[in-house]
């Protein structure tokens, strides 16, 4: 299910802005996602995949938003104050990343700044309503996205937010980060249990890209992470507001890419509100806003 309209010649305009020589290029009517970060003729986040803006959702581009909640939904299914709701099937048989990558949003820019907006008044992707942003600032060695959400229900209601950027892969890039633990799944990849993170998973130190394939919520994480492309001659250093306390890392054999994911919340949080870890998800009575930044920034080798 989707309300972006596949053949809709609106999902192609985009919006650019450039700041020294690094470019940032938008779809805000195609579920407001990244068509392109470039920094000269290096590609940041990953080249959209050839046919990308003909597909049926983002997920071909460079990166696309988690809103109201990022991950899975066991059974597509979940109860909130009593009530059980259900919500559609957007990848495969699953209920995944929310709302927002699915509908179009409006933009306003000023300079090298970009405010993407989204106004969703509830309705089968999502039950309760919400107010979004996504607010981007690019400079020559940097990007930042302040995600905002705010409860547009009458009453308290839970929400999140995240990321979904798309890297590209070499033969020499490698990954760093510190997590306390991992989301444990099962064959259908919903959680199963939570516990430490696997000495063939820990990222602690540098760990070549692809040397295990991941697909993977890890908690506890501390807001920074770093990939590094010694063939490529620079790093790009990822640092996220604490409100981020999760990181999915997502390598699959198949792709020339991969994803790193600052995320509020757990895999399949709304069916696991309580307990450890924390699900990461915001309750918000009506008004309520959250926001939270994060940062990639480009770094000479």
């Amino acid at each position: 299910m989707s309300s972006l309209g596949t053949h809709d010649p609106a999902r192609r305009k985009m919006v650019s802005v450039v700041a020294g020589d690094a470019r940032l290029v938008l779809t805000p009517a195609f579920g407001g996602a990244v068509f392109a970060w470039t920094r000269g003729d290096e590609p940041i986040f990953r080249p959209a995949l050839p046919g990308g803006l003909d597909a049926d959702n983002p997920r071909e581009l460079a990166s696309y938003p988690l809103f109201p909640f990022s991950g899975r939904v066991a059974g597509r299914r979940f109860t909130w104050a009593g009530t059980s709701y259900e919500l559609p099937a957007l990848l495969g048989d699953w209920a995944i990343h929310g709302a927002g990558w699915q509908l179009p949003w409006r933009a306003d820019t000023d300079g090298a700044r970009v405010v993407l907006s989204l106004d969703y008044p509830g309705g089968p992707l999502y039950p309760f309503a919400f107010h979004a942003e996504q607010i981007f600032a690019l400079e020559d060695d940097a990007l930042s996205c302040t995600c905002v959400i705010e409860s547009r229900h009458d009453a308290p209601a839970p929400f999140a937010f995240g990321q979904h950027p798309f890297f590209p892969r070499s033969p020499q890039a490698t990954l760093q980060f510190r997590a306390d633990g991992v989301v444990l799944t099962g064959p259908d990849l919903l959680p199963v249990g939570h516990g430490k993170v696997p000495a063939e998973w820990d990222h602690t130190a540098p760990r070549l890209v692809g040397s295990v394939p991941l697909d993977a919520c890890f908690t506890g994480w501390d807001g920074a992470a770093r990939i590094v492309y010694p063939d490529r001659g620079f790093a790009i250093d990822i640092t996220a507001a604490p409100v981020f306390g999760n990181l999915v890392v997502y390598i699959p054999p198949h792709l020339q890419s991969f994803a790193v994911e600052p995320v509020a919340n757990i895999t399949n949080a709304l069916n696991r509100m309580e307990g450890e870890p924390p699900s990461g998800m915001f309750i918000l009575g009506p008004g309520e806003r959250r926001r939270g930044t994060m940062r990639f920034a480009i770094t000479p080798l």
